[in-house]
């Protein structure tokens, strides 16, 4: 089961956008910091908004922080390429060998249903996918424990019997208190937290952690 925004999908595609109208590419991952942030303390505070609405909230928090002044324009350009991410170049090849390794393959993302299809239908990587599954579903952002519950409910699996594969902290934390197995993707500035659990699968990129997962399941006979 896989995260999709950063662990399969690339926001530096973003980041023409935020040159455009910040000056400063950087503040690509300082918007994205903060819808995280943003996300999180909606989830902890019970006060469900979806993932979309919260990432719109957060370019505005950006812009004011910036001293910038964002047009309609600006923010669909920004938010409307949310929904045209390229793939990360290992990440085809990576479930292709999940995939004729026996493996089912799901995804599980924060992002609404309807976003979610477009992304994965416009990245190229639909079709790998059995079910795509949104915590939106559940009105429960990740890392919050519903939305893998739902996940494996809707799979028809045991909870101990999913793995999460995600390139966040917060994302492996979750699954693992939940109950599933984890793996991360240790993307460029993407570290584990020392006082969570650690995942029996880290890699530097998706086809480092698929050929570890793999290698894992052949020795506990799967």
């Amino acid at each position: 089961m896989f995260d999709v925004n950063e662990t399969l999908l690339d926001l530096a595609a973003l980041e023409p956008h935020f040159e455009r109208v910040f000056g400063d590419v950087s503040v690509r991952r300082t918007w994205f910091l903060q819808l995280l942030q943003s996300a999180l303390v909606a989830t902890v505070t019970d006060a469900y908004s979806d993932f979309g609405t919260i990432g719109a909230a957060a370019l505005e928090m950006t812009a004011e922080r910036q001293g910038a002044t964002l047009s309609e324009e600006d923010k669909k350009g920004i938010l409307g390429g949310m929904r045209q991410l390229p793939a990360h170049p290992e990440v085809a090849e990576s479930l292709s060998r999940l995939r004729e390794g026996g493996f089912r393959l799901a995804a599980l993302t924060n992002s609404t249903q309807e976003v979610a299809e477009d992304q994965l239908e416009n990245s190229g990587l639909h079709h790998y996918f059995e079910q795509i599954l949104s915590a939106d579903t559940v009105k429960r952002l990740k890392p919050a424990p519903e939305p893998y519950r739902m996940a494996a409910q809707s799979l028809g699996v045991g909870i101990g019997d999913v793995r999460l594969i995600a390139a966040h902290a917060w994302d492996v934390a979750g699954a693992l208190r939940a109950g599933c197995a984890a793996a991360f993707v240790a993307r460029p500035g993407m570290v584990l937290d020392p006082l969570a659990e650690r995942p029996d699968a880290v890699g530097t990129d998706l086809l480092e952690v698929a050929q570890q997962i793999s290698e894992l399941e052949k020795r506990r006979g799967v």
